[in-house]
Order: structure tokens, then sequence, then C-alpha cells
């Protein structure tokens, strides 16, 4: 009889205590939220604020959000889907797509909270890391004020991988474009080399108006016009060419600007020409039954004559 040694012992079992939920489904680092939401005791209980960057299937999610004990309260938040108001109806996933949602939940946010004016944010996207040192301490904004702080927002990516050129990254440079104070660098933006430790500006300006975009569609459009027309089907219908892409993402960037309030809600009006189907009895549904079988059995008696 072969030997096996007991790991898990009737002490380990007595011992063991389950995860929380959200860890056993792989949908919340508790580690690094906890950085993210843990304040410091001498700032009597003033919240820190993060951005909360989430892609799904359709499209871009940005919140402004902190924490509480009994859960989290969003201040502010936008999703690509409203970006069809300011002019962009297609590619409402991609990186350009992002940074618009990242400006449009900034913008939002700040006129909310009374900065939108006293902090306008990079008005002239040069994708250079902006930044400013009061004594100290570094903002990354143009110019503090001397009343009011920027609004200092933290970077929450959840159980995403942060790899260079990531579009969380994108999300995060609309915001601090729109005037937000979120602490970065440019190590993950597009257009930085690690080896050379460079980084190149123009290339992560070029990803934020769509130019990535534009080069594959003047690729496949050359190579493959069939599978071209099935991909951008959408781009073609709105009559959108790779050369265009550029002033399109300009001008809705100009209209977030313009208003970034979000849209009125609509009135829901239920339709009430639509009744639930009433329920059966218990002798409706026995009767229900029994004629189901004695028409079985008749359907059985006139096979067996034939």
């Amino acid at each position: 009889m072969v030997f096996c040694r007991v790991t898990k012992s009737k002490a380990y079992f007595s011992r063991y205590q389950v995860k929380f939920r959200r860890r056993r489904e792989g949908r919340t680092d508790y580690r690094q939220r906890k950085r993210l939401c843990a304040q410091a005791k001498n700032k009597y209980q003033s919240p820190k604020y993060r951005l909360v960057v989430r892609f799904t299937n359709k499209q871009v999610i940005c919140q402004i959000a902190y924490a509480l004990i009994d859960g989290d309260r969003i201040l502010a938040q936008a999703t690509s889907t409203e970006l069809p108001r300011y002019g962009l109806e297609v590619g409402l996933k991609n990186y350009s797509a992002a940074y618009c949602t990242g400006l449009l939940v900034a913008r939002r946010l700040l006129q909310k909270v009374g900065l939108d004016e006293l902090y306008e944010g990079n008005t002239e996207v040069d994708a250079e890391v902006v930044k400013c040192d009061i004594g100290k301490k570094t903002y990354y904004v143009d110019e503090v004020d001397d009343d009011k702080r920027p609004f200092r927002a933290l970077l929450d990516v959840g159980c995403r991988a942060t790899t260079t050129g990531c579009r969380v990254f994108g999300a995060l440079k609309g915001a601090a474009d729109g005037g937000l104070d979120i602490p970065h660098s440019e190590k993950r933006f597009p257009g930085y080399d690690r080896d050379a430790k460079e980084y190149d500006a123009d290339m992560h300006r070029e990803r934020i108006f769509g130019g990535h975009v534009g080069e594959y569609m003047e690729y496949l459009e050359d190579e493959d016009n069939t599978k071209y027309k099935s991909q951008f089907a959408k781009y073609i219908e709105c009559e959108h060419e790779p050369d265009s892409l550029e002033e399109l993402y300009e001008s809705v960037h100009e209209k977030i600007r313009e208003d970034p309030s979000p849209a009125p809600k609509k009135a829901f009006t239920p339709d009430k020409a639509f009744k639930r189907k009433q329920k059966l009895t218990l002798a409706q549904r026995k009767a229900r039954v029994q004629a189901k079988k004695d028409k079985k059995n008749a359907e059985l008696e006139a096979e067996e004559e034939e």
C-alpha cells in the first residue's frame, strides 16, 4: 500500500476561511482596492476619489466614485454610448473613443462641482504629460488656483492588465486633458519605448485622433476590398474616410467641452395594451392534462384498428 501524507488535516479545514465573494468570482482585486480607498486618518473622512474605467463588449464606462462603508457612491459617469450625441457614431470602444469618454466624464464632473471654468484642461491635444510643482506636491494640471485646488482622482483599472498602450490609459489621458488631477506618467502611453526610455508624443497623438484606424482602413481597402466593406460597413455608411477621422474627433472634443451635461431622461410610458396572461386554476390545469391524454389515447386506438 502506497503511503499518502495528509497535507490538509482536520486542523486546516477547521480554520479555513472563505475568501470574499467578489474575490472568488475574480471581479475585485482587494489588495488594489484597499490602497485606492483607504484614506489617511488625519484627513477626517474626506473620501479618496477614483476614476473607474471599465470596458464591455460594446462600450467604455468611466465613473468618478468614492467608497463608503456600505458601498461605493458615484459622483459622475459617462459612457461611450453617449458619444453619438456629439457626432461620433462608430468605433465606440477603441482608444479614441476611450479618450473622448474620459474627457466627457472629467468636464461633466468639474461642471457639477463648479471647477469647470477654473480648470479647463489641455485644449490643444499634444499628448504631453502636463504637471506643475507647488511646494513639495505635484499637480497634474497647467496651473493651480490660489483658492481652489484641482479635483484629484486615482485611476482604478480593476483586474485589467496595465500593458503599454492599453485603452484604459486613453480614458486616463482624456480625463487628465479634461482638467482632472490624476497622477500618471508617460511610461504606459502608446509611443513610449521602454528600452530607449523615450516617449514619442506624436505617436500617442495620432492614436488619440484615430490614426491607427485610418491606416488600417487604407491597408484593407488596398489589400482586401471585400473585407474592408464588411469590417468598416458602419464607417462607409456614415461616410467617414480615413483622412477625415482627425477632423471628426476634433469636432467631438469641441462639442464635449461646449456641453458636457448628461442628456435629459426620457419619461417612461408603459404599453397599456399588453396584458399578462391569466393563470389557470388547478381544475383547469387538470382538465387540460386530461384532454391531452384522451387525445393521445384516441390516436393510439385509431392506429390499432388500422
